[in-house]
């Protein structure tokens, strides 16, 4: 890995967590003779990147080694007068235990809360991770907010390894001035609303204007896209919110614009979307043939599926359609199109200055070649008319707890393939790792490799010796704290509340989003 300046997060930037009430810290000591000397390992985050190393770990552990282990690596980097022993572990007797900490009350992260309804194939990894949380060695902890109810270091004071895999919470600003206004908001937070995610469940987009620009072009802008101009009545059988079918009801969109700073060529959106979005029913492509001027002969040396991509663009921008698509395009209600070369300066106000009205972009042109390709203001402006801005220019990370390290400008953790720099002990996986880049297969395989470093230190002895309390320790301190964990076999409980409202109206589920609703219904 390249070397990196890394810029540490200052601890004077910190908002207080909530503080543990006076004398309500409960000793560690007590529960060491109770637990097994196993390791015990802790996962923050149960998505995609939580679950996949959790099922790594959990796999892979039992054949590590089969001769004791002598350990000098202290619990957090403090010499020890002694050394002491894991252990050894064997194909009979499996090793690791491995707790899952969430902060909502239910699992599954991004793909429950970010994949598509009308994509329920991508959600059938839902099945492999409830089969890892089933083993007897992995247990769910949601409703545990961890840097608020507990902190790193009482977990890392607990388990063995942390891992940390919460994913990415937040989006990036625009930084553009108008981007407060009513009828802007990040494509993030939208895709949260019609997907169930709590914090978003009051978003209320307002869909009463004639024309919606994302600023953006990847595939949350083309999933964005694809919900807002979609039939309603081909969402009724998906696991959207009853609140946000409502809405998409009484919709007047008939015209989405996915704006983007470069090129053809450049675009972040997959082929699988941009096909579905060219098919959809009821609406045409508005592509401008300019934009792909000379374009034959650049996509000669690109990568097959950067070729496959841009062909399938070439081809609904410059060749007529057939007879069939030329009368399904004709008879379409709704639009999209592609702006390229456009970054965007100001959300325009209305004239009463009380919302965005429209979107001011700069025309740029392309400068470098391959990945050093760049986008530069031609000095020319144009105003593209709108009533609701979407921005769709990514997601980042935020910081969890004040000991962990924190690069503000990446967006990550700073870590070498998984490990965290100078923290003995402490893992990272998934976005919080790599940034917010690639599909849940690139998510497994870099959650794979994290769980491998874990796993290679375990078996060199250089995670913390003896043994260690696991979740007998961090149940005491959320009990002290007034916080009730939400196990896997409440969730499911919840699961089949949701499948059971679901089936009044014929759809898979109707997602539960109040936390509170949640909690109640399981006599928490």
């Amino acid at each position: 890995m390249a070397s990196r300046c890394w810029r540490w997060w200052g601890w004077s930037a910190w908002p207080r967590t909530r503080p543990p009430p006076a004398g309500s810290t409960p000793s560690f000591r007590h529960h060491l003779s109770t637990q097994e000397k196993t390791p015990q390992i802790c996962v923050v985050g149960s998505g995609p990147a939580g679950f996949y190393t959790a099922q790594h770990l959990l796999k892979r552990v039992e054949t590590l080694c089969s001769q004791p282990r002598v350990l000098n690596s202290p619990a957090l980097s403090q010499p020890l007068s002694q050394p002491h022993q894991l252990p050894p572990c064997s194909q009979q007797h499996p090793q690791a235990h491995v707790d899952i900490y969430e902060k909502q009350p239910v699992p599954f992260g991004l793909v429950r809360f970010g994949v598509a309804p009308d994509h329920p194939e991508v959600k059938n990894v839902i099945n492999t991770f409830t089969q890892t949380a089933h083993s007897g060695r992995c247990a769910f902890w949601g409703n545990v907010e961890v840097g608020r109810d507990v902190t790193v270091p009482e977990l890392r004071e607990a388990y063995h390894a942390v891992v940390l895999s919460y994913g990415a919470e937040d989006h990036r600003a625009l930084e553009i001035p108008g981007e407060e206004l009513p009828g802007v908001c990040s494509a993030r937070a939208f895709v949260g609303w019609y997907n169930g995610l709590p914090e978003n469940r009051e978003l209320e987009p307002d869909l009463s204007c004639d024309t919606a620009v994302i600023l953006g072009q990847g595939n949350v802008a083309l999933d964005v896209a694809r919900i807002l101009l979609t039939p309603p009545e081909h969402l009724e059988r998906t696991d959207i919110t009853k609140a946000a079918l409502g809405v998409l009801r009484q919709s007047r969109v008939k015209t989405v614009w996915l704006v983007g700073r470069r090129g053809p060529l450049q675009v972040a959106f997959t082929i699988k979307e941009l096909r579905e979005m060219i098919q959809l029913p009821g609406a045409r492509p508005i592509l401008d043939p300019a934009d792909f001027l000379g374009l034959q002969d650049k996509i000669k040396e690109v990568p097959r599926p950067r070729k496959r991509l841009t062909e399938l663009l070439l081809r609904t921008a410059t060749e007529k359609p057939g007879p069939e698509e030329a009368a399904r395009r004709a008879s379409a209600s709704r639009a999209w199109g592609l702006r390229f070369f456009r970054s965007p300066q100001q959300v325009l106000p209305s004239p009463d200055g009380r919302r965005a009205a429209g979107v001011r972009l700069a025309v740029t042109r392309l400068e470098g070649v391959d990945e050093a390709t760049r986008a530069v203001p031609t000095g020319d402006m144009e105003d593209l008319p709108c009533g609701l801005v979407l921005s769709s220019v990514g997601y980042k990370s935020r910081p969890v707890d004040p000991s962990v390290p924190f690069d503000s400008k990446l967006g990550v953790i700073p870590n070498v393939e998984g490990r965290v720099m100078d923290v003995p002990g402490l893992y990272c996986s998934g976005w919080v790792k790599r940034g917010p880049t690639g599909v849940i297969a690139t998510t497994m395989t870099d959650s794979f490799l994290t769980g491998q470093m874990l796993l290679q230190d375990l078996k060199a002895g250089l995670l913390p010796s003896g043994p260690r309390p696991g979740y007998a320790a961090i149940q005491a301190l959320l009990s002290s704290r007034g916080v009730r964990p939400v196990s896997f076999s409440d969730w499911e409980k919840l699961d089949a509340e949701e499948v059971a409202r679901g089936q009044g109206t014929g759809k898979p589920r109707e997602k539960l989003v109040d936390p509170q609703e949640m909690l109640r219904l399981l006599g928490h």
